[in-house]
């Protein structure tokens, strides 16, 4: 997120986009209900009518999948419309004149045909936009779990960065994570094209650091994300490790993913449900749940979070980062002697 939680309560017009937050992020919701309380807008775009567009003085019931044409509609009205917030394009973005003459032809009637999303509401949502001094941005899994999942966010991001609505008390782009420490795994390092803190990978400077730290050789060429993953399974890759995710559900291509995964000579899931994609294993390891865990979790607003175990695991269950140790000291690899949570805790810290 941009901005915290708190500053929920205090955007003029909140635009929520797949995102079904009252009842998927309930105690995050109440902020949002105390803006609208005190007089904020709130323009909802969802296939469904969930709870949330219940709430809404604007419902946008657009299309399955056609959520870049519904946002390319409402920047072309913002730069029609004169909306822009020209100093901030100017010292903030880059490539901004070649954008806005992009826009030109995807006008609201041309969203409509795409979205279903009648013109004159993509205009009204245009507006209040673009001519709030504190428009918000809130979504969730409803865009990003797409094969056009980057380009939803992207489209978002220039809406925000077209109107200056970034970077300021009650603005912002603020993905609500679908995820129990989604953001603490991408703060530590679980991406293919950062180090942990969000450092490049191809940055030299970064490179030479991580590998001062790590006291070793390190791969210096960014990672391969999960999709181009699934698509050399079988050929390229041979075996594959998943760590607490059903990729079958999450994958937006299940017959493809399950395809993929079949291919596979070796498939090890870590995870405490004998989900349908470890069902697919050659080998389930049984990892601790919530209560049964030591550690820190990150939230959806970057606050790391203190986690004690309340109860004890049962069975062979262990926690994940005792079995990528174990995992790691099998194969041979240095630089995995944990002992317990704080330890590797205070490596990121470091």
């Amino acid at each position: 997120m941009s901005n915290p939680l708190v500053d929920m309560e205090k955007p003029d017009v909140i635009f929520c986009i797949g995102t079904n937050m009252t009842e998927c992020h309930p105690v995050a919701a109440t902020r949002l209900k105390k803006a609208i309380a005190g007089g904020a807008k709130l323009i909802v775009a969802d296939p469904r009518r969930i709870g949330l567009a219940e709430m809404s003085d604007l419902y946008l019931p657009l299309r399955v999948g056609s959520d870049v044409a519904l946002l390319l509609g409402m920047a072309h009205v913002i730069a029609r419309e004169g909306l822009i917030d020209r100093d901030f394009i100017e010292n903030r973005t880059t490539e901004s004149d070649a954008f806005l003459e992009h826009l030109v032809e995807f006008t609201p009637t041309w969203a409509e045909e795409i979205s279903g999303v009648p013109a004159k509401d993509i205009e009204t949502a245009a507006k209040w936009y673009g001519e709030s001094a504190k428009s918000a941005i809130y979504y969730t899994l409803g865009i990003t779990e797409h094969i056009c999942g980057v380009d939803n966010v992207q489209s978002l991001c220039n809406l925000a960065l077209m109107t200056g609505n970034i970077g300021r008390e009650g603005t912002g782009i603020n993905p609500m994570r679908g995820q129990n420490n989604i953001q603490g795994a991408g703060d530590s390092g679980a991406l293919p094209n950062n180090y942990p803190g969000f450092q490049p990978v191809i940055d030299p400077a970064n490179q030479a650091k991580f590998k001062e730290l790590y006291g070793r050789e390190i791969d210096i060429d960014k990672g391969i994300t999960k999709v181009t993953a699934l698509d050399l399974c079988g050929d390229e890759i041979r075996a594959m490790l998943i760590d607490g995710e059903n990729t079958l559900l999450s994958d937006p291509d299940r017959v493809h993913c399950e395809h993929a995964l079949r291919s596979l000579d070796h498939l090890v899931v870590i995870d405490i449900f004998l989900t349908d994609t470890a069902e697919l294993a050659d080998v389930v390891l049984p990892a601790t749940a919530f209560g049964e865990t030591d550690g820190v979790c990150s939230n959806t607003e970057r606050r790391v979070q203190r986690l004690r175990a309340a109860v004890s695991p049962p069975g062979e269950a262990q926690p994940d980062w005792w079995i990528i140790s174990q995992l790691a000291k099998r194969l041979g690899l240095a630089g995995f002697d944990f002992g317990e949570p704080k330890e590797i805790f205070n490596e990121l810290c470091s």
